[in-house]
């Protein structure tokens, strides 16, 4: 694998906008994305100068995904009250950046994991944001512009989206439903946002409170033989950590050393097929800061582990 081995740190991108103030007692954990880098340096798993800074987004590129219509009226500050309901958040300047900068970051990760096998973004994974508006604290969907820029590029062509947050990608689902060069499979409880649900190419929905044995059957199951059929010349992992048992809004029941092992399954398998991975945050949620990052953070140790390993 290109850039593996001798010991070195898988790529990991970061960017300081990643964290914009929200209102007091607002329930998305913003904090998160800031602490995951300070975790990772302070432990050693990453250097300070070895993190990766990306560029934000160009308009041109989020209109490669995204209606043209949407994006103006967002770069406009210029959403109504239903459309800021429906994403969760009140637009500002600061949440444009910092939309950008995730979109951003994870073009970066994929053209990172083209060029060595594997990169992590410290965050993405905003699978809930439509062609035409923003959901779900999502307001642009950073893989589809991703894989949208890539495939403009010739970068890539086939392309895998292995979602494993609690919720459906619904968003990303809507994106790719008639494109078969991306192939988009969800594993999130069925009982969870959204209440409408989207058809991904493979949707398994567990029911509420399923533990590590059964989730990591249904990942296990699955993930190779997709690979195999698609033979994808890129794959995406959202590796949402909000199945644990602890998330304010998941209702699965997986513990840290479930999602641990899935990360280490979903990473090994698209590696030992040949297929670049890029890694992003996804989902989570809790009241203590600390405690989520290091959560969240697993992804990223797992992947400099294997990293330096091969």
């Amino acid at each position: 694998m290109p850039g593996a081995g001798s010991g070195a740190a898988a790529p990991i991108v970061f960017h300081p906008d990643y964290t914009v103030p929200l209102p007091p007692g607002h329930r998305f954990p913003m904090g998160k994305f800031g602490r995951i880098k300070e975790v990772l340096v302070a432990d050693g798993v990453v250097s300070a100068e070895a993190l990766h800074r990306p560029e934000p987004v160009s308009r041109a590129a989020l209109e490669l995904a995204h209606e043209p219509a949407y994006v103006a009226a967002v770069f406009g500050l210029a959403l109504d009250a239903d459309a800021e309901r429906r994403l969760g958040f009140a637009l500002s300047d600061a949440l444009l950046r910092r939309s950008r900068a995730a979109v951003g970051g994870t073009v970066l990760a994929a053209r990172l994991a083209l060029e060595h096998g594997l990169a992590c973004n410290t965050a993405g994974g905003s699978h809930h944001a439509f062609a035409g508006y923003g959901a779900g604290f999502c307001l642009f969907n950073d893989i589809a512009v991703a894989t949208r820029l890539l495939q403009e590029e010739r970068q890539v062509e086939r392309v895998v989206v292995i979602d494993l947050d609690v919720h459906q990608g619904d968003g990303t689902a809507d994106f790719f439903k008639d494109d078969a060069r991306v192939f988009t499979f969800s594993v999130h409880c069925e009982a969870n946002y959204p209440l409408r649900k989207q058809k991904s190419d493979l949707d398994v929905a567990v029911p509420a409170g399923t533990g590590d044995g059964v989730y990591l059957s249904v990942v296990r199951t699955h993930l190779a033989p997709i690979l195999e059929k698609c033979r994808p010349d890129l794959a995406f992992y959202i590796a949402g950590v909000d199945p644990h048992g602890d998330d304010l809004l998941g209702k699965l029941a997986l513990t840290d050393e479930g999602l641990r092992a899935r990360d280490r399954h979903v990473i090994e398998a698209c590696l030992d097929a040949g297929v670049p991975l890029a890694c992003v945050v996804g989902g989570g949620y809790g009241n203590d800061l600390e405690l989520l990052a290091r959560r969240h953070s697993s992804v990223h140790r797992t992947a400099c582990e294997i990293f330096a390993a091969r």
